[in-house]
Order: C-alpha cells, then structure tokens, then sequence
C-alpha cells in the first residue's frame, strides 16, 4: 500500500524467525563508538556464533582497515545466506509500530516505514518533501555505496522526523489492538524494545491521513510564517548519510540504460526508516562534540585566535584546573545572545573559549569552519562524539584535542531548516550514543 503524493509505502518488513536471540541480533548503529573499536570487538565476542545484524553490517570505526573489500563481501553473503536458511522471513505489507526505553527516557516512540526517495533531495537549497537538517559531506557516500550496492537488503538505523505536535501520526495507533513481534533487552546498556504490526487496511489509511494534514500547503505556510517554499514534512534525524547513500545508488540505477521501464517499481526507490515524532517526550536532542587527533594543542588555540580576528570577532580564553570547574563558570555566566562559549579539554588543562560577535548563528557553525581551515593539509583527523566522558577521555590524551557543545532547541528544527536550510553537519544527536536505533527489521532492495 502506497501514497505516491506522500512518499510513503507500508513495506514487506523482514524479522528474524522464531527461536532467534533478539538480543544478539540487534546490535547499534554502525556510525556510533567509532573511536572506540573494543566497543565493537567486545559485541563480536559477546555474540559468538549466533545470527546478528553485527555480520550485516560495516562498523565505521573499522572502515580504514585494509582487509574492507573481504569484509564488504561477507556482509553480502552473510545477508544471501540469512535469507536462504529462512533466519529472515517477510512480513505481508505493513508497517511496524514501536516503543524503545532507554537509560534516558522510559518511552520513545516510533514507526517503521518506507520512504520514496523520488521524494528527497539533500542538496543545499532544497525544497523537497524529504529534506536533509544537516550538511551532507559526499565524499563519505563512495564506502557506504560501496557497502550497499550488492546488499540483497537494507537494515536501517536511520530515523526522520515529522512536526506532529497535535500527535496525530503515531500516537493513536497505540489505542489500537495489536499483535506484537518483539519484545526484549536490547544489549550494551541499549534499554528494551516493544514492537507490534500495524497492517490492517483501515489503520495504514488512518496514517495517510494525518500525513496529508499535515502536508497541507496552506496549513504549512501559516504554521511556518512562510510563502513561495515547498513543504518539508519528512526531516532527518539520524542516519542522513546513509538515506543519501540509497538516494545515491537508486539515481545510479535509474541512469543505467538496460533497465526496464518499470525501474520506478524497484525496491530500491524506498528506504526502510524509523519515523518519529519532534515533539515526542522520550526524544532528546544532544550535541555532537569533536576531538582532533595529532594536534598541537598550543598551536591550535594560537590559530583559532587568528581565525576569528580574520572574521571580526575576538576570543577569550579561560583556564581551568578541572572539566567540573570550567563547566561551573560556564554556568554562573549570564546569558548573552551576542557570545558563543565552547568547553575544550586537552592534556593537562581544560577550558573556555568565548567568541564576542560571532559570524555564525551557532557554535558549531562557527568551531566547525575554523576546524575545517586548521586542519587542511594537516596529517590529523577528526572524529564526532557523543558523550561529555569520552571527549574528556579522548581529549586528555596526548595530541588530542576536545571541544564540547551546547545543544540546540528540537522545537525550533523545523522552523530553522525551512527559513534557513540545513544546519552544519553533526550539529546535533538524537539522543546519547547507547539511545541511537539498534538494527532489527530489514527490507529486500533487490
């Protein structure tokens, strides 16, 4: 069952079968614990033998390593054999509707659909029906096409959100009588997931129709304060890079000429997603933190300085003895909506950078274009955090450096992306590393 006009199916979801660990199989998103591979190689050891979405997909903490073409390989056999053994068996067409508690929230709710990637378009400036909240950094597309162009199904951790604050969408179908598929202890401190199929006619229809509300165009414009824009009524939360990765690969096949005209019927045209609700009390928005390894601390301070002379703004820099004493001034300053303030933690030494007149509207816009500078050309990377402790770990190390980030408003994203466009890449998190989507149903894309 689709509506074209909505960029919406309900999917032929795949399941493990009865008798399969559900703890074993669902493991966390592949994007997250990337500077941190014991994360993953205790889950490897943990699991064992038994079938697990862990042998499905490509932890991107190990995605530098030399041996990626023999491991993207036995992500596809791995997949060719779990459903010829019948470890993954398919559901008629419908949708799945969920509830997952956290170490943070009791309840955050959610429902597994298919989106149209006719429907979405993640280049700057776009107007789609489904849109990018972030940059999207496209020289990280060719691995992950690499890792999904020969995959026989996609397992999503991506979740979209829709600005639902009547509750409209999601939370009614939870009045309704249904049958549940899973319910148990995720693994890793990940908290406990509920699921139940949504897939008598009636009820998918019910869900179109609250979409169709709330992409109405005139209901829209007034909510917005807007006129002349196109409606944005899909917006990422998490996984923006792997939902380009399947738009990527589904433009790729349509541009191919042998294939039928029937391509616009290909599996590949929908991605599997979790949507959500903004304004969902179990959601949280959490900022995404950065460490630069093989830095020079002293060097760094001296040129982040120099930048923002360049832009027209000053800099101040306090010193502090411990994080918990830098966090502490950090408190006590009044607010003042003209100076950005960012933690930083480094061997030795924490501190407080204070940006006067900032060129940007938020602070990551602003560290990330000075990182962006520094560290081109440089033999450094840079790697994208969630959690306070592990940039205070990361951070202390020698040759590291850490910066920590205020966090934005969730209410003010729609608004924000519609009036102004994307917000700078890893602006913000959907929660902390342990709450993101752990991997469990899957759909055919071949």
């Amino acid at each position: 069952m689709r509506n074209s006009d909505l960029g919406i199916e309900a999917p032929k979801i795949l399941l493990p079968k009865d008798g399969v660990d559900l703890t074993n199989w669902s493991v966390v998103a592949c994007d997250q614990f990337t500077s941190q591979p014991e994360y993953w190689k205790k889950l490897a050891d943990d699991i064992g033998d038994d079938p697990s979405t862990l042998n499905m997909v490509f932890p991107e903490v190990f995605l530098g390593e030399a041996n990626s073409a023999e491991r993207v390989s036995r992500i596809n056999a791995t997949m060719e054999a779990y459903l010829e053994k019948g470890i993954l068996e398919e559901l008629e067409p419908g949708f799945i509707l969920l509830d997952r508690k956290t170490s943070h929230a009791a309840s955050r709710r959610g429902l597994i659909v298919a989106l149209d990637l006719e429907k979405y378009d993640y280049k700057p400036g776009s107007q789609s029906l489904i849109r990018g909240t972030e940059g999207t950094i496209e020289d990280r597309l060719p691995p992950r096409i690499e890792i999904r162009k020969n995959a026989k199904i996609e397992l999503p951790h991506i979740m979209v959100l829709i600005d639902d604050p009547d509750r409209t969408v999601i939370e009614p179908i939870f009045e309704k009588n249904l049958e549940s598929v899973y319910d148990f202890e995720l693994n890793a401190g990940g908290g406990h997931l509920k699921g139940w199929r949504v897939d008598a006619l009636e009820d998918i229809a019910s869900v179109f129709q609250s979409l169709e509300a709330l992409s109405d165009q005139s209901t829209f414009d007034e909510k917005y304060g807007v006129s002349g824009k196109g409606v944005l009524l899909y917006a990422m939360g998490d996984g923006n890079h792997s939902l380009a990765t399947a738009k990527s690969i589904w433009e790729n096949l349509k541009a191919e000429g042998d294939l039928p005209e029937s391509v616009m019927d290909h599996p590949a045209r929908f991605a599997l997603v979790e949507l959500m609700n903004v304004h969902d009390e179990g959601l949280e928005f959490e900022p995404i933190h950065r460490v630069a390894f093989g830095v020079d601390g002293d060097e760094l301070l001296v040129e982040l300085k120099q930048f923002f002379a360049d832009d027209g703004s000053a800099v101040a820099l306090e010193l502090f003895d411990s994080l918990e004493s830098a966090k502490r001034r950090l408190a006590d300053l009044e607010p003042n909506s003209s100076e950005h303030r960012v933690l930083w933690v480094a061997p030795g030494e924490y501190g407080l950078i204070r940006l006067s007149n900032p060129k940007r509207n938020l602070e990551v816009g602003n560290l990330q274009a000075f990182l962006d500078e520094y560290l081109d050309g440089k033999d450094s990377e840079l790697d994208y955090i969630h959690g306070e402790d592990v940039v205070e770990d990361l951070g202390s190390k020698v040759g590291n450096f850490g910066f920590i980030l205020p966090g934005i408003g969730k209410n003010d994203l729609f608004k924000t992306v519609v009036l102004d466009g994307a917000l700078p890449r890893k602006t913000f998190s959907m929660g902390e590393a342990d709450e993101k989507r752990y991997y469990l149903e899957a759909r055919r894309i071949q």
